[in-house]
C-alpha cells in the first residue's frame, strides 16, 4: 500500500492549506529517541554514578509523574523537566547543571540521528510553487520544534507554525486546530491536515472539518481511523496531488 483514498469527496477538490503534524510525519521519531535517551543515559550513569537500569528506571518513572502533574500541555513534554525529577528520584535532590547537560545531550544527539522520509520537502516546495499555503501544527515546546525544522532545512516551507505551547494543549485539543486556521484565514473545508495519529491528528482535524491524510508506516492498515486518505509514501502522496486527480492543482 502506497496511498489508498477512503473518502474521494473530501478529497477531489484542492485545498487552499495543508497542515502538517511534525513528529513521525516528516520524520521517523523513534530512532532518533532511541538513540538520543541511550546517550543521555550513559551520560547520567558517568554524572551521577549509579547503574543504568537504576537511570532507566527513574527517568520513566520522572516522565510518567511530570505527565500526570501536567496533563496534555506542551511542558508535559519536557525533557528538562523529566531529566530533573529523575535526579530528584535518584536522592540526588536538584542538579541543575547536571539537568542542563543531559537536556543538551538528548536533543543534540536526537538531531544528529533525524532524517526527513524521502519526498518531504519535494513535496512542500510544490505546494509552494502552486500557490496552496502550509502550516504545522505540532506538540511540545516552540524552541524544540523550531530547531527541529530549521534542522531539516524546512524553515522557508511552512507560512505558520503552531506548537501546543503557544496554543496552551496539545492536540486533539481544539486550541492549536483553532490557532492555525485563524491564521490561515481560511475556511476549514479548504483545509487538510497530514498527520500519523488518528487520534491527536485525524480526530483533532475532523472536528474542524478539515480533510485528513493520514501517515502510517509500510504495511500498517489505517482504514480505521476515520482518515479521508492514507498513505506511506510522499513521492506518491506527491503523484497523486499533481497528477491531475485532484480539481485545481497543476502538475510539478
Amino acid at each position: 500500500m502506497s496511498l489508498r483514498i477512503h473518502n474521494s469527496q473530501k478529497v477531489m477538490r484542492a485545498p487552499q492549506a495543508i497542515i502538517f503534524d511534525t513528529d513521525n510525519t516528516l520524520y521517523a521519531y523513534e530512532h532518533p529517541h532511541a538513540q538520543a535517551l541511550a546517550a543521555t543515559e550513559r551520560k547520567a550513569v558517568r554524572l551521577l554514578g549509579v547503574g543504568q537500569e537504576e537511570v532507566r528506571d527513574a527517568f520513566a518513572r520522572a516522565r510518567e509523574e511530570v505527565k500526570r502533574q501536567l496533563g496534555k500541555t506542551a511542558s508535559s513534554h519536557s525533557r528538562l523537566l523529566y531529566f530533573q525529577r529523575g535526579i530528584e528520584i535518584l536522592g540526588r535532590k536538584t542538579q541543575l547543571v547536571i539537568t542542563l547537560d543531559l537536556e543538551q545531550t538528548y536533543w543534540r544527539t536526537f538531531l544528529s540521528h533525524c532524517e526527513l522520509f524521502p519526498g518531504v520537502r519535494d513535496f512542500l516546495l510544490a505546494l509552494r510553487r502552486n500557490g496552496i499555503g502550509t502550516a504545522i501544527i505540532t506538540d511540545l515546546t516552540s524552541q524544540i520544534q523550531f530547531r527541529k525544522i530549521i534542522y531539516f532545512g524546512l524553515d522557508d516551507c511552512f507560512d505558520y507554525v503552531v506548537t501546543s505551547e503557544e496554543a496552551g494543549a496539545d492536540k486533539p485539543e481544539a486550541a492549536p486546530f483553532r490557532l492555525a486556521i485563524d491564521k490561515l484565514g481560511l475556511d476549514p473545508s479548504r483545509i487538510w491536515m497530514i498527520g500519523d495519529h488518528p487520534v491527536n491528528d485525524v480526530a483533532g482535524a475532523r472536528n474542524f472539518g478539515l480533510g485528513t491524510l493520514l501517515r502510517v508506516d509500510r504495511g500498517r492498515d489505517g482504514a480505521s481511523t476515520g482518515c479521508d486518505v492514507e498513505f506511506d509514501d510522499f513521492n506518491e502522496l506527491h503523484r497523486y496531488f499533481f497528477s491531475g486527480k485532484v480539481d485545481g492543482v497543476g502538475k510539478n
